[in-house]
């Protein structure tokens, strides 16, 4: 009986799950989305029951819809949102509070407290993170601070922290398993990833009590088998990897020196440096990639807080456009950008620069500004932040990167990848599996129960769908690169200015 791999793939917005067969192709995939809860300005939440409830109800139909049971599945793996936090109690396994996704800002005071009190670079050195609301730690502390009793429950041992990877193990297999994985684990700013275990001295500055962590596994083993009313028979659960270290691994980008982008919302620039963490003097993170048979890959990570979202900018609030797609259009309109350079900081800007007190920001209009220059200004923005993440990650790995490997939305923009691969100097190679992120678990889960027998036999199934090559010539995009930082440097510390 042919078997397959199940890829659950939790994301922020909505919860997928997706078969795939022995040659790395999609056979089923459901999909749906899930209540986001703003309580406050600056806060998100999700609910962790809905979460589960609903990932449960897309596992049954993806599987169910070609005629599938438990036992044509061969493993299952897991991706999932990373930071994202969740506590439960051990006992009735019910969340003491929602779930505090990686976007809620509600720590950040906190932060800036630990970061006056000179703990930046200790934090830094043993986590490879900035201080940042972004990760686990300080969302932990703030539920352990402000649930009535949380903080007395945590004490006796009864509660349990999870990312959702952590959640939605616990729910597979009926509180059985309270575990995480490496990838995940290297996010909470609470794992040292030189030592690989939990930071005692970190859990004690934030007083968090060891007992609700989760024990860290590697991100391709047996950790358990299914134990849910979900399945008929047991499934085992085999992989576990944070969405872009999943999405790297899908990539296929197995050498130091590979790096893929992922063009979302945001993007996520993420680079193979191997064995050996490189911390950044360029405000990287440092992660921990994955750890396969007892080998640790760590990785730099760059985060674009603006990408495809100017693209959505342009459709909603200036409305210069009606759908997404009618941007390549648009911006083909016109022979260039006619001196114009949008620098989309609507929340400030990320890696390399964090500055959360700049602000988005035109340069360059005129009388003959049109609509098609500021269509292209918006494209050759998301391509200048990719340049200047990988810039910042040549410097700090020492590697000279010769492709960039990418995934995402805005990759079906022809246009976008062509003008990547001019600024960026190299080629632009996108795969014809554009569901990396799911196909990156798949391969972990299938890798630790011999579905597949090692790299090389997934390795050879990646297949490139378009390959873009830069065409312009070097003095006009050094012009356009002197302009673009010219902007930045403009847009930079606008609120602290006024």
């Amino acid at each position: 009986m042919e078997k397959f791999i199940l890829a659950v793939d939790q994301g922020t917005t909505s919860s997928r799950a997706i078969i795939f067969n022995k040659k790395g192709k999609i056979k089923s995939i459901a999909q749906r989305e899930f209540k986001q809860i703003y309580p406050h300005a600056g806060w998100i939440e999700h609910d962790p029951n809905e979460i589960w409830n609903i990932q449960a109800g897309v596992i049954a139909e993806a599987v169910t819809s070609i005629g599938l049971n438990a036992k044509s599945i061969a493993a299952i793996g897991i991706t999932n949102q990373r930071e994202t936090t969740v506590l439960w109690d051990r006992e009735t396994g019910k969340p003491v509070y929602n779930a505090i996704v990686w976007q809620d800002r509600r720590t950040s005071e906190f932060c800036n407290q630990l970061k006056s009190a000179g703990y930046a670079e200790k934090i830094r050195a043993k986590t490879g993170l900035l201080i940042d609301a972004y990760f686990s730690a300080t969302k932990i502390k703030w539920i352990l601070d402000n649930v009535n009793g949380a903080r007395e429950k945590a004490g006796q041992g009864k509660l349990a922290f999870g990312t959702i990877d952590s959640w939605l193990v616990w729910n597979l297999t009926n509180g059985e398993k309270h575990i995480t994985d490496m990838s995940n684990a290297s996010r909470t700013m609470l794992f040292n990833i030189h030592t690989q275990e939990w930071d005692p001295e970190l859990l004690e500055l934030l007083n968090i009590p060891k007992s609700i962590l989760p024990e860290v596994k590697s991100s391709s083993e047996i950790y358990g088998e299914t134990g849910t009313t979900l399945f008929a028979s047991k499934i085992p659960i085999a992989g576990i990897a944070g969405d872009q270290q999943s999405a790297l691994f899908g990539q296929m980008c197995i050498k130091p020196g590979m790096l893929k982008n992922t063009y979302g919302t945001g993007g996520f620039l993420m680079l193979n440096t191997g064995e050996k963490p490189v911390i950044s003097k360029n405000n990287l993170l440092t992660t921990i990639g994955w750890k396969i048979n007892g080998k640790v890959i760590y990785a730099l990570e760059g985060s674009i807080f603006v990408a495809g979202a100017v693209v959505q900018w342009l459709r909603d609030e200036l409305q210069i456009i009606n759908s997404a797609p009618e941007i390549e259009k648009l911006a083909r309109s016109v022979e260039d950008n006619g001196g114009v350079y949008l620098v989309p900081a609507f929340a400030g800007l990320g890696a390399p620069h964090w500055d959360q007190s700049a602000r988005g920001s035109i340069f360059g209009l005129t009388r003959g500004t049109n609509r098609g220059n500021i269509a292209r200004a918006a494209l050759e923005a998301i391509a200048f932040q990719t340049m200047d993440v990988l810039n910042a990650m040549e410097s700090d790995s020492e590697i000279k990167v010769t492709e960039l490997r990418v995934d995402g939305g805005a990759t079906s923009n022809t246009l976008l990848m062509q003008i990547q691969s001019d600024i960026l100097g190299i080629p632009i190679v996108k795969p014809k599996v554009s569901e990396t992120t799911s196909l990156g678990v798949a391969y972990l889960a299938g890798l630790a129960v011999g579905y597949w027998n090692g790299y090389e036999e997934i390795a050879d199934q990646w297949e490139m769908d378009k390959r873009f090559e830069p065409q312009l010539n070097n003095e006009k995009i050094e012009n356009m690169k002197i302009c673009w930082k010219k902007a930045v440097e403009r847009s930079k510390t606008w609120l602290m200015e006024n």
